[in-house]
């Protein structure tokens, strides 16, 4: 069986993780008192501090306890780490824990909370940020330091790319009319044919771009005319609009 695991405190109320020698002696506690996921005998790569190989062997470690940051994600992986101890110290002491409950909870409130997630959503939560993450890294999405930022991104691109309207408007074939290029002046001359084509081409493509923003614009017009055109006066705030 395993060794109990003690009540997670640092030893330094100051921790600072941009000290290399502190940042260190951090991952090397975390790994001897809490997380334990290596034999002892195999800690000393790790314990190995001073070495300037311990980069290396970080980056191994993280990769052995699945953890979805790099090395390069400094903050991102101590906050993992700290999540995988906690869950672990919670593992061991499941019982004395089960009953616990926040000072600020409240059982009338948590019914409605607790029915939408996002409500309760934690957006410094460790395992938020690895999800996050392996999604943006999934759809390509440029990283970002909030991550809500790139919740958004990702929500946006599915609405728009993802869902199946959007999936059967991109499959959909668009049958063009067939354009005789000679009958449309281009209005110089490169001097060479091939050129010449290509700039008639380039233009009616610009044209059809024209037409569409165009169409969007009409669209928009409409709309707000459609609001001003029918006011609702509200004589106690002496003006008159929605």
């Amino acid at each position: 069986p395993s060794k109990p695991r003690s009540t997670i405190r640092l030893e330094s109320s100051s921790f600072d993780d941009k000290n290399e020698t502190e940042f260190r002696n951090f991952i090397v506690w975390l790994e001897d008192q809490k997380i334990r996921h290596y034999k002892i005998e195999d800690r000393g790569n790790l314990r190995n501090i001073h070495s300037s190989d311990w980069p290396k062997f970080f980056e191994k470690y993280l990769r052995d306890v699945n953890c979805p940051f790099k090395i390069q994600d400094r903050q991102e992986a101590i906050d993992w780490l700290l999540g995988l101890a906690v869950r672990l110290e919670y593992g061991d002491n499941a019982e004395k824990y089960k009953d616990l409950v926040p000072d600020n909870t409240k059982n009338a409130d948590n019914a409605a909370k607790n029915a939408e997630p996002l409500i309760n959503l934690d957006v410094n939560n460790p395992d938020f940020k690895a999800g996050v993450m392996a999604l943006a890294n999934l759809l390509q999405i440029q990283r970002h330091d909030d991550y809500l930022v790139m919740l958004k991104a990702i929500r946006i691109l599915v609405q728009e790319r993802l869902t199946q309207d959007a999936v059967a408007k991109a499959n959909q074939t668009k049958e063009g009319l067939p354009v005789a290029l000679d009958k449309h002046i281009l209005g110089f001359d490169t001097g060479d044919a091939v050129l010449n084509e290509a700039a008639q081409i380039l233009r009616l493509l610009h044209i059809e771009e024209l037409r569409e923003l165009q169409t969007k614009i009409n669209e928009a017009i409409v709309a707000v005319q459609a609001i001003i055109a029918d006011p609702k006066t509200d004589h106690r705030l002496g003006k008159v609009g929605r």
